[in-house]
């Protein structure tokens, strides 16, 4: 089901990646999601008690630039009920190699990542992909899910940084980036 803007319970939906100085765009395709559609219960949150399974989307990227050195793969909500949004899931040191993650790559553990590739705690302190889940009556919310090719082989990023830490190195080492956007909502 795809969902309209005008739906979304807010006058003018935020895009942060607006503000970012522009960056060339590639393709990013997945089995599991599309843009405007709603999400499955399988991309969607269990931890609040919600029938959701946290498991991340597929994903595979193609189109992006010949010097990329790494990828990053990050989820945000801006339409979460904060001043900050919602980071779900922020994965970096992906190599230059891997133009595709598999349905749950996600897992806490990291135990589906290829080898390197590093999860930082999302927004409710989990390393690994946290599902949808907006609050009930809310309305849709949008989660961009976003692969960024990079010009460095890794980031220097303690373990314990946060996404919000992650995209400032993203800002200074993106190449180019790769979105889709699905939404969800929660009924009252």
């Amino acid at each position: 089901m795809s969902v309209d803007v005008k739906e979304m319970n807010m006058p003018h939906p935020f895009d942060p990646y607006s503000v970012l100085p522009p960056v060339p765009r590639f393709t990013l395709r997945s089995t599991d999601i599309a843009d405007g559609e709603t999400l499955d219960a399988a991309q969607c949150s269990g931890l609040f008690g919600g029938p959701g399974q946290d498991r991340s989307p597929q994903l595979s990227w193609e189109g992006y630039p010949e010097d990329t050195r790494s990828f990053a793969v990050t989820c945000y909500d801006p339409d979460a009920p904060t001043a900050s949004g919602f980071w779900h899931w922020a994965v970096y040191d992906i190599p230059a190699s891997v133009n595709e993650l598999p349905a749950d790559a996600g897992a806490v553990g990291g135990k589906n990542l290829p080898a390197g590739a590093k999860t930082l705690a999302n927004d409710a302190g989990e390393r690994g992909y946290l599902g949808a889940a907006p609050p009930p009556g809310h309305g849709a919310h949008r989660y961009i899910f976003v692969v960024h090719a990079l010009d460095v082989p890794t980031l220097d990023i303690a373990p314990d940084a946060t996404p919000a830490w992650l995209g400032f190195q993203l800002l200074a080492h993106s190449l180019a980036r790769a979105t889709l956007t699905p939404v969800f909502a929660t009924p009252a």
